[in-house]
């Protein structure tokens, strides 16, 4: 079992910034790719962004990139989210989750195994 711990949210001002951090603890050894899920009020959770193992292969959202920076140290076990220029529609739910087995990361929620028990981000204007 691979056990997720987020931080770093809270409120910011519109175009402000935060840093999200992810610690895993637990069977990380088996962690392959890692991501970011948000789920705003009365919406779905919607993929953010991710990574593979080494770090060559990031993925976004379409409305995050250029924005969003995704990263990680597995010397650390910790997967971040570097949030620039935030915006009102930014403000939801975050979670961290982790992949194990297969080494190709994923923008499907269903394809991963573990999961944070979220942090709130919340941009006001």
């Amino acid at each position: 079992q691979v056990q997720l711990v987020e931080s770093g949210g809270g409120l910011v001002q519109a175009g402000g910034s935060l840093s999200l951090s992810c610690a895993a603890s637990g069977r990380t050894f088996s962690i392959t790719s890692m991501g970011w899920f948000r789920q705003a009020p009365g919406k779905d959770r919607e993929f953010v962004a991710a990574i593979n193992y080494s770090g060559s292969r990031t993925y976004y959202l379409d409305s995050v990139k250029g924005r969003f920076t995704i990263s990680r140290d597995n010397a650390k076990n910790t997967v971040n989210l570097q949030m620039n220029s935030l915006k009102l529609e930014d403000t939801a739910l975050y979670y961290c989750a982790a992949r194990t087995a297969v080494l190709v990361a994923s923008m499907s929620a269903s394809e991963y195994d573990s999961w944070g028990q979220g942090t709130q981000v919340t941009v006001s204007s």
